[in-house]
């Protein structure tokens, strides 16, 4: 579509760094801003790439698509520094706060805070007026037993002389002490891995653009891109107060879809292979988000986790990883791309992170290909 276009002028972001051999026959110029891997290849004169990775900047943590082209907007022009609360809302979403917050990412977390157009707090992830609707709908992190289940959130609640009717802000600090603690023990209990506990209760950032808690704002927005309502996310981007409420349903509606596969997932676990496990989902828009929730609270660390969608005659394929596996040699964006090019389809994406879609009948070839490449790099 954006060929037949015709655009004089065309800005790739968070995208493009992959797709060079399609966009570079295009009659345009173009300004690619990405942070996944890219491609060897020769310059190109119409084509102006950004990407992270060729600046030495690590495109996994240390820079995302938001950053990028927070980055770029506010050279252009520095009233665009406003917008600064949205480039934190790209880089939590990315999940780039695992392991700290580093590098080109930091530097614009200190420019947000020094302005004062960001405020920062320790403490969990809070969506919801009440205390139980905040963890009944906490899908990342996911609490087996207590996410989408408000049996276990009121039992909880009482052992810890909680009213669930509560704002989680207005607890006392011993409150909040038990709770989070309690909280740590599931995750604890479940084998989640140091990196991923020390995510659940940390330094959080605030603003009035993001109505607050920006994790939470980044997972709402999150949710109307999948959901295929990319016009109301940037509707509320742009400060559009019909629009959030509105995304606030639908929200809490997608996160039900996510926590009803979620707990298919906790019960009936997924299929072993010796270098990775898998499973099935419904839908290709959340079959991503589902790997990389279930991938850090559901399952330990030796294996990344590869989901799998049915749709028509494509095979919809999402991976993710974890950093333990990355230092152990994981790349599953050369590893979806590898596979996808010998069978006519297309792939790639990060290390930790990474999707493709090929034909349907190519799928055992696939499940027996990935061992076999994966061997090659964890094994």
């Amino acid at each position: 579509r954006v060929r037949r276009e015709r655009n004089e002028f065309i800005i790739f972001s968070d995208m493009g760094s992959g797709q060079i051999p399609i966009i570079k026959d295009f009659d345009s110029r173009i300004i690619i801003l990405d942070h996944h891997q890219p491609l060897d290849h020769t310059p190109i004169d119409n084509i102006l790439e950004i990407n992270a990775n060729l600046c030495d900047i690590k495109g996994n943590s240390e820079a995302c698509g938001a950053s990028l082209s927070y980055v770029f907007s506010s050279i252009l022009n520095s009233k665009n520094r406003d917008l600064i609360p949205l480039a934190l809302t790209g880089i939590t979403g990315d999940k780039q706060y695992i392991g700290g917050i580093k590098g080109f990412n930091k530097e614009i977390v200190e420019e947000a805070v020094d302005s004062k157009q960001v405020t920062m707090y320790k403490g969990i992830k809070s969506i919801g007026e009440t205390i139980e609707d905040a963890l009944y709908y906490t899908v990342d992190p996911y609490y087996p037993g207590i996410s989408g289940n408000r049996d276990g959130i009121k039992h909880l609640l009482m052992r810890l002389h909680i009213d669930p009717d509560q704002n989680l802000e207005t607890l006392s600090e011993i409150q909040k002490k038990k709770l989070y603690s309690y909280l740590l023990l599931i995750l604890m209990k479940t084998g989640c891995t140091p990196i991923i506990l020390d995510t659940v209760i940390r330094e959080r950032y605030s603003s009035q653009l993001t109505h607050g808690e920006i994790e939470g704002f980044s997972d709402i927005i999150d949710a109307c891109g999948k959901g295929n309502q990319r016009d109301l996310g940037f509707a509320v981007c742009i400060g559009d107060e019909e629009a959030y409420r509105e995304s606030l349903s639908f929200h809490r509606d997608y996160n039900q879809l996510l926590l009803d596969e979620l707990q298919k997932l906790e019960l009936q676990g997924a299929e072993e292979r010796k270098y990775y496990r898998y499973f099935y989902s419904e839908d290709s828009s959340r079959s991503g988000v589902i790997a990389g929730i279930a991938v850090n609270y559901l399952f330990d660390d030796k294996k990344p986790l590869i989901s799998l969608v049915r749709h028509k005659d494509e095979l919809h394929i999402s991976s993710r990883g974890n950093q333990r596996l990355i230092e152990k040699g994981l790349n599953l964006g050369l590893a979806m791309r590898e596979i996808a090019m010998k069978v006519d389809g297309h792939g790639g994406g990060h290390k930790i992170a990474a999707g493709a879609t090929i034909p349907l009948d190519k799928e055992e070839f696939f499940l027996e290909e990935l061992d076999d490449i994966l061997r090659k790099q964890i094994g």
